[in-house]
């Protein structure tokens, strides 16, 4: 694998900062040891009152040595402010190990408390400190921090080292907690640039740029080259923490950050060899690689039964369907992502359990072998983070699926690490990102962008009888499709059928379910539908009124966007079709008082529509909803027009009926 990383170079990608903000009176960072004892006695974060810890500096210099090996000391020190914030002291620093492509040396760790007005420092002890191996290339520093407790200040510094010129560091000023000081210093001799996809939403305390003169020994030594190192500190202060917020995508794609990208390499007496600076240089040493490429025509046990039965259906459809449900079926993802195998795929189909790679380039290869043409592609997962088409690093991605261009319009990503996801969707913790998809044969290696261009629809039948006495009974039958499908059945699997009924509930007593019937669960070509029988009080209702929400099934309820900050830009990962529809019987002798009046609106770019239609025909109410969307994704900046819609929105969806006594 190391020869992948010596390659890979990144392509330009700038984002352009204007915030140039002077130096201004700041916290600063300490020498390792030594603290003000007013951080000791802190009981909250200034700027961010409600957090259980803070990050009070996070330090990196960052560099390279005579053998061009890029350096990073790191010092970094965290305040606990009670107890949940204890997990903090729990320290996992990951790199990629293998052939010493990285290194992390000098560890050093500490606890800082006050005891009884005196600073008491406990050093931790080198014994508990172990390196966790995650696969063939990662591993991890792992420690626990001594004599943690509220009140505590813990500190830690190493040296992280690559044997790679092109390998420079991310650097993150923002955190899961607050962070009163980030600073990160990075020398870069003349030779390299790189470029910045720097992601700031407040302005640098510290932007400072400056050069020096040195000197390299190692190509010869009794010849040093001179050249000029371009230096500059980057800082930011009182950094509050990024919250979870919903519809949002990978904290990574979201969290205050500069990420390092080499644009340009000026070689120094032939010491430095071209790389991969273009997605067909990646693709080409992805080809070659013994963990991707040379993977892809591995022989495996017994395959011939799968391949033979393959080839009998007439159909490509039928034998993807076909091979894909086999390797679902047969070999069970072990839930760790990569894009390349960890002990090749012929050893994970013996032992029917691999990573996401091994599973799916193992579905490439049967499905190749029993005629459909197939390719192999790398992917980010949701959590992951999104790929930067002008990055061209092969670690923006963690999962290997297969790809399978059906015609101009249509388009599989098959992915069998789930055994819920079906052929024809592309999973929806894939979308709305890049894939790379690998042709060898042709030497074809190119960007796709994975997205679901038709809405998700989800359908809601109700036909119900409203009793005088306050009760309804009735039938509710649900339709979905696609995602709504895969996700139903997951849920109902998963957690089985008495919290799939609280979750149809929303957890509202009143409600009860009697029965639920599935249809066409095992058909991955047809809507899932849920027939269901309830009975609902209808509290509030007294002698002479009746009040009822006809708001039932849907999932409706909550309103997402209440708060009045949006810190990320909102992913709904695909296209949603909700259509509402029903039918309430009005009990004898009653008759209705107030309706909700018909309405239709649009959020300002009309990207969603919602539309609510109410009307009594015969002694019934008839009720209808449609919500409507035509765009994914929107950015922050956007917010207050989806939280005004959103709001308006739940108020139309939660607005009774009022039956009275006639």
């Amino acid at each position: 694998m190391n020869k992948v990383f010596h390659l890979l170079l990144l392509c330009a990608c700038t984002i352009c900062i204007k915030a140039q903000t002077p130096v201004i009176n700041q916290p600063t960072t300490q020498d390792y040891g030594k603290i003000n004892k007013e951080d000791l006695e802190m009981k909250t974060c200034d700027f961010e009152t409600d957090a259980n810890a803070e990050i009070l500096f996070d330090k990196g210099n960052i560099y390279y040595d005579q053998d061009f090996n890029i350096i990073m000391e790191r010092h970094k020190r965290i305040k606990i402010f009670n107890d949940n914030g204890k997990e903090n002291a729990n320290i996992r620093i990951e790199f990629y190990n293998t052939n010493h492509y990285e290194d992390i040396t000098g560890l050093q760790a500490e606890t800082i408390n006050l005891n009884d007005g005196k600073i008491e420092i406990t050093k931790i002890d080198k014994k508990l400190v172990y390196t966790q191996t995650i696969d063939k290339q990662r591993a991890a520093l792992v420690f626990t921090m001594p004599n943690v407790k509220a009140g505590s200040v813990i500190e830690f510094k190493y040296k992280w080292q690559t044997n790679s010129y092109s390998n420079f560091p991310d650097w993150y000023f923002q955190h899961k907690i607050p962070a009163r000081y980030s600073e990160v210093d990075t020398e870069i001799p003349e030779y390299f640039e790189f470029a910045a996809i720097a992601r700031p939403t407040q302005s640098y305390v510290k932007n400072i740029t400056s050069s020096e003169s040195k000197s390299i020994l190692s190509t010869n030594p009794s010849n040093p080259i001179s050249y000029t190192a371009n230096q500059r500190i980057r800082a930011m202060a009182n950094i509050k923490s990024l919250p979870d917020e919903a519809y949002m995508s990978s904290s990574a794609d979201n969290l205050q950050s500069i990420l390092f990208h080499l644009t340009t390499i000026r070689p120094i007496n032939g010491f430095i060899r071209t790389g991969t600076d273009t997605w067909a240089k990646v693709g080409t040493a992805l080809v070659e690689d013994e963990d991707f490429g040379r993977q892809l025509k591995k022989k495996l046990t017994n395959e011939d039964v799968i391949i033979n039965k393959a080839k009998t259906f007439k159909t490509n459809d039928e034998k993807i369907a076909y091979v894909f449900n086999e390797v679902k079926n047969t070999i069970k993802w072990d839930g760790n992502d990569a894009w390349y195998t960890n002990d090749g795929t012929s050893r994970a189909w013996e032992r029917k359990s691999g990573n996401s790679a091994e599973v799916n380039l193992i579905l490439y290869h049967l499905l190749n072998a029993s005629g459909v043409k197939a390719f192999p592609m790398v992917v980010s997962t949701r959590e992951h983070g999104k790929v930067y088409p002008g990055y061209t690093f092969l670690y923006q991605f963690n999962r290997a699926v297969v790809y399978i261009p059906v015609d101009s319009t249509k388009k599989y990503v098959l992915d069998a690490t789930n055994k819920y996801n079906t052929y024809n969707e592309t999973p929806d913790n894939l979308l709305n990102s890049f894939g790379l998809w690998i042709d060898k044969d042709n030497k074809i290696y190119d960007l796709a962008f994975l997205k679901k261009d038709i809405p998700v629809r989800q359908i809601v039948l109700i036909n119900a009888d409203i009793k005088p006495d306050g009760k309804m009974t009735g039938t509710t039958q649900i339709s979905s499709i696609s995602y709504n499908r895969i996700n139903s059945i997951k849920r109902y699997n998963t957690d089985g059928e008495k919290k799939y009924i609280d979750y149809l509930r929303d957890n509202d007593n009143n409600l009860k379910i009697l029965s639920i019937k599935f249809d066409n669960m095992q058909v991955d070509t047809l809507p899932l539908t849920q027939n269901i029988d309830f009975t609902l009080d209808l509290t509030g209702s007294d002698e002479n009124y009746i009040y009822f929400n006809p708001n039932l099934f849907t999932s409706l309820h909550n309103n997402p966007f209440l708060s009045e900050t949006r810190y990320t830009d909102i992913d709904f990962g695909y296209l949603h079709d909700y259509q509402i529809s029903g039918n309430y019987k009005i009990p004898a002798g009653y008759k209705v008082d107030a309706l909700p009046k018909n309405i239709s609106m649009v959020i300002p770019d009309k990207s969603i529509s919602f539309k609510r239609i109410i009307a009594e025909q015969g002694g019934t109410i008839v009720v209808r909803y449609v919500i409507y969307y035509k765009k994914t994704i929107y950015f922050k900046e956007d917010y207050a027009d989806i939280r005004e819609f959103y709001k308006k929105m739940h108020e139309m969806l939660n607005e009774q009926i009022v039956l009275k006594k006639s």
